[in-house]
């Protein structure tokens, strides 16, 4: 720890890239899969819950008032990281193959999670409330904006359906709580 600390190198980075090695090499299967899909599910849920509950009214209305950055988040998400993406993905598919391009593409297609986004401004010492409303907030329109955003950038030839299921799930795990 003492190295990480002159390093000035965050553990919570450490760990998510820890996450990102164990998932390569050990992927989870079969009904391991299964039940990681429903711890995560109600993961989620219960983080959006967690962190609205926590949020005192006060503390949301300030977050709310800062509509140059969630402007600037939204923009950022829903815009231009799709452009990148778009660009990625024509300068990637000949270094990394279709497949992996595409995949590249899809990642700027949705937005950040609220946990990395509200746990990256406390670590700057930001406006955490303000994270938490934009990230939320992005997140919520994420819900009706990614599949459209898929649908547009990902289906030159219709071969990616979006069903109204699949956007009545995520709708219903991230407003419910």
């Amino acid at each position: 720890m003492n190295l990480l600390r002159r390093l000035r190198i965050e553990p919570f980075i450490l760990a998510i890239l820890a996450a990102v090695v164990v998932a390569a090499f050990l992927p989870a299967t079969g009904g391991a899969a299964d039940a990681l899909e429903w711890v995560t599910t109600i993961g989620i849920a219960v983080l959006f819950f967690l962190y609205g509950a926590r949020l005192e009214p006060r503390e949301l209305v300030a977050g709310l008032t800062h509509w140059r950055l969630h402007s600037v988040v939204l923009a950022a998400t829903f815009v231009l990281f799709p452009l990148l993406g778009l660009v990625g993905r024509w300068a990637l598919t000949p270094v990394l193959g279709a497949g992996l391009a595409t995949g590249f593409l899809f990642l700027t297609l949705v937005p950040s999670t609220v946990q990395s986004s509200i746990t990256f401004v406390a670590i700057a010492r930001g406006h955490v409330s303000a994270a938490v409303v934009s990230a939320s907030v992005s997140n919520l329109l994420g819900v009706f904006a990614t599949p459209l955003l898929v649908f547009l950038l990902m289906t030159p030839d219709g071969s990616v359906t979006v069903s109204g299921g699949s956007v009545g799930k995520i709708a219903l795990q991230l407003l419910l709580p």
